[in-house]
């Protein structure tokens, strides 16, 4: 009996598990090297697995703890919507940012990755430098 391959929808779930605890190498295994990963301005885009990483790194590396709520997941043939709360320790205090995540998958690897969210209402959560 062989088994079925993930779903687009579990690899999707899967990196995002995977990136809570900021598992990079885990995590961008399930990423195409030639992804291309779209932020809001002023951050923009990126291709690849060490495109990916130059951004998340930077962002991520002040943070002590990170959570992902999916709130709402939709999923049409390889494209997958997850709305999402993402919630970031920083120091003593949380940050909370909503965003819509747009995802493709093909052959069990995320080849198109766009955030949705207003970059404003984080930078106004975080703590001063």
């Amino acid at each position: 009996m062989s088994v079925a391959p993930p779903s687009p929808l579990e690899i999707v779930r899967r990196f995002m598990t995977l990136m809570e605890p900021l598992d990079y190498d885990a995590a961008l295994k399930l990423v195409s090297d030639t992804c291309e990963y779209i932020n809001p301005p002023p951050i923009g885009a990126v291709r690849g697995r060490a495109g990916i990483r130059a951004v998340l790194e930077p962002f991520f590396g002040p943070t002590s703890e990170n959570e992902f709520r999916v709130l709402r997941e939709a999923v049409s043939g390889p494209v997958v919507f997850l709305e999402r709360l993402d919630r970031h320790l920083f120091g003593d205090k949380w940050v909370e940012l909503p965003v819509t995540g747009v995802y493709e998958v093909h052959d069990g690897l995320i080849t198109y990755w766009r955030d949705y969210f207003d970059a404003p209402t984080i930078m106004s959560q975080l703590p001063a430098s």
